[in-house]
């Protein structure tokens, strides 16, 4: 199975002009070019499965287009998707905001998906994604050290009852890359595919360990990239995975 994390930043793009007049400014602006763009990357990696952080699903950003659709229609994917703020949030009654999503996308071999939230920070979507042989949860962890650890605390909980390998994947917004998540990982017996602790983050000019692709007993990963590419302030992780 091979597997691609991207946190896409609703496709809005990179560059100078992305600040322009304000800076963030290019939040507010859609960029269809840019979601052909990535639409493209993923085609010529031909992921089985994609988790996708970052991601509209149908705001005036976009002229309403849902883009975890349009990407999963364009790729013949199954989509899921769901908005990240807790379902008490006010954030959720904002415009642009509340289609603030992460989705997966993959082949029509799913047997379900949950949607777990964390009882902390403002980004507080979890889902789990089952599989056949794996279960996958895709996470965007808190800007703040403090819910981050709590959240990982919560998320420890959920991989450790899972009855599936398990891979956990993400924009982690680990400040300090794997040495944050180390205790974490040991916990709950998961190891990097990023065994070389490249960093993915900022995508012109790579120096945070943000993004992670985590997996448990009874996966082997096969190999592992970050594509240099620079349609997001991301860069993408891929890793193939064949069962242990």
């Amino acid at each position: 199975m091979k597997f691609l994390l991207y946190n896409i930043r609703y496709a809005a793009g990179t560059g100078a002009g992305f600040h322009l007049p304000l800076p963030g400014a290019g939040y507010l602006r859609g960029n269809q070019g840019n979601l052909q763009a990535i639409i493209e990357f993923i085609k010529e990696h031909n992921p089985d499965v994609i988790g996708l952080v970052e991601v509209d699903t149908g705001s005036i950003r976009t002229g309403m287009v849902n883009q975890a659709e349009a990407i999963a229609q364009q790729l013949g994917h199954y989509s899921t998707y769901q908005c990240k703020y807790g379902e008490s949030s006010l954030n959720t009654r904002l415009p642009i905001v509340r289609k603030q999503a992460n989705a997966f996308l993959a082949a029509p071999r799913v047997h379900g998906e949950r949607f777990h939230y964390f009882d902390t920070g403002i980004k507080r979507l979890i889902i789990e994604l089952e599989l056949e042989d794996v279960a996958i949860f895709l996470v965007h962890l808190s800007l703040k050290y403090r819910h981050r650890a709590w959240q990982l605390r919560h998320l420890h909980d959920l991989v450790k009852a899972a009855t599936k390998p398990v891979i956990v994947a993400g924009d982690f917004n680990t400040f300090w890359g794997e040495n944050e998540m180390y205790l974490f990982m040991q916990a709950a017996g998961l190891q990097s595919a990023n065994e070389e602790r490249r960093p993915s983050y900022p995508s012109h000019a790579p120096r945070k360990e943000l993004d992670f692709i985590l997996y448990g007993p009874g996966l082997r990963p096969r190999g592992f990239d970050i594509p240099a590419v620079r349609y997001s302030d991301h860069l993408p992780l891929i890793c193939e995975f064949e069962p242990r």
